[in-house]
């Protein structure tokens, strides 16, 4: 069983909200402004904001996919941390980097759904996070199967937040909220 994280500090994660990312991603303009939305209510509540960045052959560092979408700006100071794996724990010190912050509480935002999100999600379950999932504030394409089955994107949206919110964990809270549902205040 995981380590159940005492206390009631909450962290932002925004993952992945990258040009090449969310290029033909399902209302990305919308998403876009939530996760916007909720970046400036933690900060507002001095709540640390973790970015976080995906790096590969598809983006490579640097490269203009690579980068934030414009409408995003991580602040001075804001922590910036480069994956390589679905998960923006694996093979990186964002679990250092919460303890730092004295973090229980994982707020999730970001792109793409069926991969980095949900990885992320249940990286944060399982190490013994709380988590609240921002429910519209992540996005994904539609994906297309070898063997030319769709899965709409806005049916994998619906789908993990429907299991964020009724997923359950020893001692750990998962929960699937919309942007103006997020209270900073509340958490912690």
């Amino acid at each position: 069983m995981a380590t159940v994280r005492a206390g009631s500090r909450a962290a932002l994660l925004v993952v992945d909200v990258q040009v090449g990312v969310v290029r033909d991603a399902w209302d990305v303009v919308r998403i876009v402004q939530n996760v916007a939305r909720v970046v400036e209510r933690a900060r507002a509540h001095r709540v640390p904001v973790v970015w976080v960045q995906h790096a590969g052959e598809e983006l490579p560092h640097g490269s203009p996919e690579w980068q934030w979408v414009p409408e995003l700006v991580p602040a001075q100071g804001e922590l910036l941390l480069e994956k390589h794996y679905n998960s923006a724990f694996e093979d990186t010190p964002l679990e250092q980097e919460l303890a730092k912050f004295g973090a229980s509480h994982v707020v999730l935002a970001g792109a793409s759904t069926g991969w980095c999100i949900r990885a992320t999600a249940y990286g944060a379950l399982d190490r013994g996070y709380d988590l609240t999932l921002v429910k519209d504030a992540h996005t994904t394409d539609t994906i297309e199967l070898r063997d030319g089955t769709k899965l709409e994107a806005e049916d994998v949206i619906r789908d993990l937040n429907v299991v964020m919110a009724f997923v359950t964990y020893p001692g750990r809270v998962s929960r699937a909220l919309r942007a103006d549902e997020i209270d900073f205040g509340a958490i912690g």
